[in-house]
C-alpha cells in the first residue's frame, strides 16, 4: 500500500472511530436503569414520568418495589440505581450512614415546598389540640391511636419515638400501621363521623390536601414539618453513566404536577399511563429536563421524546 492510500485509510479509521465514540451516549451497561418504588403515590408519580422518558430516550426503566430500608441496602448493594423518594429531613436516619460512607448520593433536589407530619382534621385543632404534646391531653378522644403507613416507613419510625419520648405526652399511645390507602380510608371513615383521629399526612397529596386538616406543631428536631424531597443514585452512578445521570439530576417535580398525576392514580390510574398522559399535556414543562441530555444513542432527547409521545 502506498504511503497516500495508508494515510487516506488512516483518515477514514480515524473519522470511523470519532463517529463511533460519539454514537453512545452511554455505555451498554447503563441501558438499565433501575429505580426504586417504595408504594407513595407521590413516588409512584415521579417514577412513572422518568420511566416513560427514560423509555422515549432508548433506556431501558426496571421499576422495583421496595420498602425504604431495602431500598437504601441496594442502593448500596449497587443492585439499584436511582430513588427519586429522599423526604428530608424525616429520612435522616435511614441515609446518614449510607451518605457518610459514600455508598449513597444525593444529586438533587427534585421537590421543594413540601410537608410531612402528624394531621389531625381542622374541627379537632379547633378544639384545641394544636401540638405533639396536646394529643395526650385528649387521649380518650383518640382512642390512644395514632394511624400511620406500612411497617418500615420514616414517619412511622418517627411517630415511634415520639410514643417512647416522654416530653411527647404519649404515653399509651400506640402506632396502628397500615398501608397508605388503608390510612385514608380510616381517616376519611373518622372525619365522616365527626369523629377524633390523628394520622400520618403529607404534602402533595390529593386526598389530604381535599381533606380539611391541621399539621401538629411542637416536632421540634424530629424531622416533620417541611420538607424537600431528593433524588438518590449508588456510588459512582453518575461518572459510569453521565448521559442518563445528567437526565436524572436534572428532574424537577412541583406540588400542582405531582398533585394532578396522584390524583389520577388514586383513582386507579396506571403511573406509567398517567405519566404519560400528562407529559403529553404539558411536554414544554419538562423540556429544561434535556438540557445537556442525548438520547441513549446520541439522538437529540428532545425531539425523541416528542416523537414517542406523538405530540
Amino acid at each position: 500500500m502506498s504511503r497516500l492510500n495508508s494515510f487516506v485509510a488512516g483518515l477514514g479509521l480515524a473519522a470511523f472511530l470519532s463517529t463511533s465514540a460519539a454514537f453512545a451516549a452511554d455505555p451498554e451497561s447503563c441501558k438499565t436503569v433501575r429505580l426504586s418504588d417504595v408504594g407513595w403515590t407521590d413516588i409512584q408519580a415521579t417514577t412513572g414520568v422518568a420511566s416513560v422518558l427514560l423509555t422515549a430516550l432508548g433506556y431501558e426503566p426496571q421499576v422495583i418495589q421496595l420498602s425504604v430500608p431495602v431500598t437504601y441496602a441496594s442502593l448500596k448493594n449497587k443492585d439499584l440505581d436511582v430513588f427519586l423518594g429522599n423526604w428530608m429531613p424525616s429520612m435522616t436516619a435511614d441515609i446518614k450512614d449510607y451518605t457518610a460512607e459514600g455508598s449513597v448520593e444525593t444529586v438533587s433536589e427534585n421537590l421543594s415546598g413540601a410537608g410531612y407530619g402528624i394531621v389531625v382534621p381542622t374541627y379537632v385543632a379547633d378544639a384545641g389540640v394544636k401540638t405533639l404534646t396536646d394529643l395526650g391531653k385528649f387521649k380518650d378522644k383518640f382512642d390512644g391511636k395514632i394511624y400511620g403507613i406500612e411497617a418500615g416507613n420514616d414517619g412511622n419510625r418517627i411517630i415511634l419515638d415520639m410514643i417512647k419520648d416522654p416530653a411527647a405526652n404519649l404515653e399509651g399511645f400506640e402506632l396502628v400501621e397500615s398501608s397508605e390507602a388503608g390510612m385514608l380510608t380510616q381517616a376519611e371513615q373518622s372525619m365522616k363521623n365527626n369523629e377524633w383521629i390523628a394520622f400520618l399526612g403529607w404534602t402533595p397529596h390529593p386526598v389530604m390536601g381535599a381533606m380539611k386538616l391541621a399539621y401538629l406543631g411542637g416536632m421540634g428536631d424530629s424531622g416533620f414539618g417541611a420538607a424537600t424531597v431528593h433524588t438518590n443514585v449508588r456510588k459512582g452512578y453518575m461518572t459510569e453513566c453521565p448521559n442518563v445521570g445528567k437526565f436524572i439530576a436534572n428532574l424537577k417535580f412541583n406540588l400542582d404536577m405531582e398533585g394532578e398525576m396522584m390524583d389520577a392514580i388514586l383513582k386507579g390510574g396506571d403511573a406509567n399511563t398517567v405519566a404519560t398522559d400528562w407529559l403529553k399535556k404539558h411536554l414544554d414543562a419538562v423540556t429544561p429536563w434535556f438540557a445537556g441530555v442525548t438520547t441513549f444513542d446520541g439522538g437529540d432527547a428532545a425531539a425523541a421524546v416528542k416523537t414517542a409521545l406523538g405530540s
